[in-house]
């Protein structure tokens, strides 16, 4: 009989060894013909004495569920091959890092106790505090700002609008000179030794703080807050939000107004931690549609079926991932908007990327910076 791998019934792997949805739904699938997420399961069960943890293809996967979304099985694929590369790295697999691994690097600085000045921005930018009701995880924006500034490109006007968006609203929040990374790259490189120390100074951070309520930007701390954390710590003492569902819920009651979008149509990237994994399709549309003469222009995939950016937790940025960028930017171009607009922070920085080599002059923007361009002047709060 065959072993059974991890997480998964015996029916689920009756059900998947007779199927083939999700190789036809995988975006690296249709890059590298080799591979399948099927033939990985397959692989495990065939040889559940490491075929699998020492392959090159367990570090391909995008993680971007895009397969779990179509599996009959209900498979979970991609906690599927996060558990298995906790076992690649113990058998001396590693990814091959993105950007020379810089950011891995600042990762694992940040589990030392270090004195961090990551606040400076927003000093700049707004009023908050030490302590309070809200938290805005601001996550690793400063770190990126300083890597991809060569390519033009500042992650932390993305900080720089959440903050004079909130402000506006009357919140003053948390900023903490203290916070870390997440850890959801360290997990999805199966480095869960990072994660961990990462993810217990945070809870410490937040909990000194008073907050609440945590906001969250980016997708990946959002998900990995949401889900991870209370899978390896329990219950969380705060809420988490991502921010596009409290801006959502609370910006209309805000007595906010906005200036009318360009006469130019827009159209809107799904993040797959955000969409296939926390499930929040509709509340960045909302939020672009609220404003004054918006023509919002769908991909043809989105939502459920939207196509991942390419790569994933700074690693494995392969000519296939290039490939998918440019797949994706295509789409965006035939709608014939002007504006790609996006709500994670590493997706912006991917298409834009990928931008650079199109023959288009498509401008990638983040969601809360095309919020905040468009402010009027005689919103609420004062300036």
């Amino acid at each position: 009989m065959m072993d059974k791998p991890k997480h998964l019934s015996q029916k689920q792997i009756d059900y998947c060894m007779e199927c083939g949805l999700c190789t036809g739904s995988c975006p690296i699938s249709r890059e590298l013909s080799k591979f399948s997420p099927r033939q990985m399961i397959k692989q495990v069960v065939l040889d559940p004495d490491g075929g699998l943890e020492k392959s090159r293809e367990i570090w391909a996967c995008l993680s971007c569920a895009a397969c779990s979304e179509r599996c009959p099985a209900e498979i979970d694929f991609p906690e599927f091959i996060s558990t298995h590369r906790q076992e690649a790295r113990k058998a001396g697999n590693f990814p091959q890092e993105s950007h020379h691994g810089i950011l891995q690097a600042v990762a694992g600085l940040q589990t030392r106790d270090l004195k961090q000045q990551r606040t400076q921005w927003a000093r700049e930018a707004g009023v908050f505090g030490d302590t309070g009701e809200y938290f805005y995880f601001v996550g690793c924006l400063p770190f990126f700002d300083v890597t991809f500034r060569y390519m033009d490109l500042s992650p932390l006007e993305s900080a720089r609008s959440v903050l004079t968006l909130l402000n506006k609203m009357g919140i003053e929040p948390v900023i903490s000179n203290h916070e870390r990374c997440c850890g959801h790259d360290a997990l999805w490189c199966g480095d869960h030794a990072t994660f961990h120390k990462l993810a217990e100074w945070n809870l410490e951070v937040i909990k000194s703080s008073c907050a609440k309520t945590v906001l969250f930007s980016c997708p990946e701390g959002y998900v990995t807050f949401k889900k991870y954390y209370p899978k390896y710590f329990g219950k969380l003492p705060f809420e988490v939000l991502h921010l596009t569902e409290f801006l959502a819920h609370e910006l209309s009651a805000a007595g906010l107004s906005f200036q009318p979008s360009s006469t130019a149509p827009i159209t809107y990237h799904d993040p797959c931690r955000l969409g296939r994994l926390a499930g929040i399709y509709e509340a960045p549309r909302q939020l672009l549609k609220s404003l004054p003469n918006t023509d919002l222009v769908e991909m043809e995939r989105n939502r459920q079926n939207a196509l991942c950016c390419g790569t994933s937790a700074w690693m494995e940025c392969s000519s296939y991932s290039k490939a998918i960028q440019m797949e994706r930017m295509q789409e965006a171009v035939q709608t014939g908007a002007q504006t790609l607009i996006t709500a994670c922070p590493k997706c912006q920085i991917h298409l834009a990327c990928a931008q650079g080599g199109a023959d288009s002059d498509l401008k990638v923007i983040d969601l809360y910076t095309y919020l905040r361009q468009r402010l009027s002047d005689s919103g609420a709060n004062g300036g």
